[in-house]
């Protein structure tokens, strides 16, 4: 229907933020390493088991956070945050549903809905967005959830749960070691009647830091980080105060470009197994990793080696294999590593969008279905590019520092959904960059 009665609005000005970045200049200094978005998210919604406080240090400041954050008071929390320290107390739930404007922001939402259910015994969880680099199925999560007493209904575009008669433990087997899966269940099974059994669970460090944080709450969980989580059920958790673990993918993604830059720099507030699953290819790639622990402060100095980048076969998979969450930063890496990259991509079907990105700047990459073969030693000039999910975007500007000319990275709300202060720590480093307002 036209209400303008003929007479003609102007357009909505709108703009978006770019960034510019000159390649050629060494990465030289020191980051600092904030807490793992992926502990964050998972931890956040914890406060809706109880009706105590719980306050949380080291919170990585991101847009995914805010996201998070913005959904749990419509669930009820109240939040006094400062700076990286967040104190959540849900007295009680105000609302059951985590609505679609949320949740189509970010996939992770989907995990408050096992503490809801947990509390509650009912929850309404619009279906999860997020980056569009594959299906991410949550079969695995309601199919669990059924075999602990949850009724399930698709409709609407919502997932409509209710546990009539309370949540149940059970024996659950997951086909494939989801992280979220992993994550939900774990948040409906502390309160449940009853022993609930997790095999083949995931067991990324983020899984072992929620597992101490509901620990340290009374949950009784034991098995975080082997094939089998077993957890008793309890009938009241309370007050914690936990400090969420160093973001290795945030450490990993700055070693690169570190790396790949010719320079050399030093991360701090790292924890003793921050490189665990990674040293190992960062060795093989040559990229040099000395880590120094004094006082209980964990630092790890980083450069490449003097014989340079090398090529690599690398196949994604679940921790502790090579992490997805790291393969297009690796994939920039390999195009100035001497010789030809292998690159298997076993986790997300569309996790290869990047590929025509570093093709614009003269990258050559072959792809056969799910497997990239990356040419080394690449000359690749800037230009106008477009971020395609959170470590895509990263992985751009590792090319980028590396680029001759200007490069231009287009659509960078994805990169703050998952780094912190970014380009407030590459210019701390000596990355040549700009950010500026362009007219979309």
């Amino acid at each position: 229907m036209n209400n303008n009665h003929g007479i003609i609005s102007e357009p909505i000005k709108r703009s978006e933020t770019i960034l510019e970045i000159e390649g050629g200049h060494p990465l030289h200094g020191d980051v600092y390493i904030k807490g793992a978005k992926n502990a964050m998210l998972p931890l956040l919604p914890l406060t809706l088991l109880t009706d105590e406080t719980v306050e949380f240090s080291n919170i990585p400041l991101l847009s995914d956070m805010v996201t998070m954050r913005d959904l749990l008071k419509i669930l009820g929390a109240d939040i006094i945050q400062h700076d990286d320290t967040m104190r959540l107390t849900t007295s009680r739930i105000l609302s059951y549903e985590a609505p679609y404007e949320l949740v189509s922001k970010m996939r992770a939402s989907i995990i408050v809905m096992g503490p809801l259910l947990a509390r509650c015994g009912t929850a309404k969880i619009s279906l999860p967005g997020g980056c569009a680099i594959g299906a991410r199925s949550i079969d695995l999560h309601l199919k669990a959830f059924e075999q602990m007493g949850v009724n399930i209904i698709l409709e609407g575009g919502y997932v409509h749960a209710r546990a009539q008669k309370g949540l149940k433990g059970a024996e659950i087997y997951l086909d494939f070691p989801s992280v979220g899966a992993t994550e939900n269940i774990m948040g409906a099974a502390v309160l449940a009647h009853g022993t609930t059994i997790i095999h083949h669970p995931a067991k990324e460090p983020e899984i072992i830091d929620m597992a101490n944080c509901l620990n340290s709450m009374g949950a009784k969980i034991t098995g975080a980080g082997t094939d089998t989580i077993i957890i008793d059920g309890v009938t009241k958790l309370h007050t914690v105060k936990h400090h969420i673990i160093a973001d290795r993918l945030e450490a990993a993604s700055y070693a690169i470009a570190a790396a790949v830059s010719g320079g050399a720099i030093t991360l701090h507030n790292l924890h003793n197994d921050i490189f665990k699953d990674i040293a190992a290819y960062f060795d093989q790639a040559g990229i040099q990793v000395t880590m120094k622990n004094q006082d209980n402060h964990i630092s790890a100095h980083i450069k490449m080696a003097d014989s340079g980048l090398k090529p690599t076969n690398i196949t994604t998979a679940p921790f502790p294999g090579f992490p997805t969450d790291m393969q297009a930063q690796w994939m920039a890496m390999s195009l100035f590593a001497d010789g030809e990259t292998k690159i298997h991509e076993t986790i997300f079907e569309n996790r290869f969008m990047h590929v025509n990105e570093l093709r614009r700047m003269g990258a050559d990459i072959k792809l056969d279905n799910h497997k990239a073969t990356v040419m080394g030693n690449s000359y690749l000039t800037g230009c106008e590019l477009m971020a395609t999910d959170i470590r895509a975007s990263f992985g751009l500007i590792i090319a980028a520092l590396k680029a001759t000319k200007i490069t231009t990275i287009h659509r960078l709300h994805h990169c703050e959904r998952g780094y912190e202060k970014i380009y407030e720590k590459l210019l701390a480093i000596g990355a040549n960059i700009n950010l500026s307002q362009k007219a979309i």
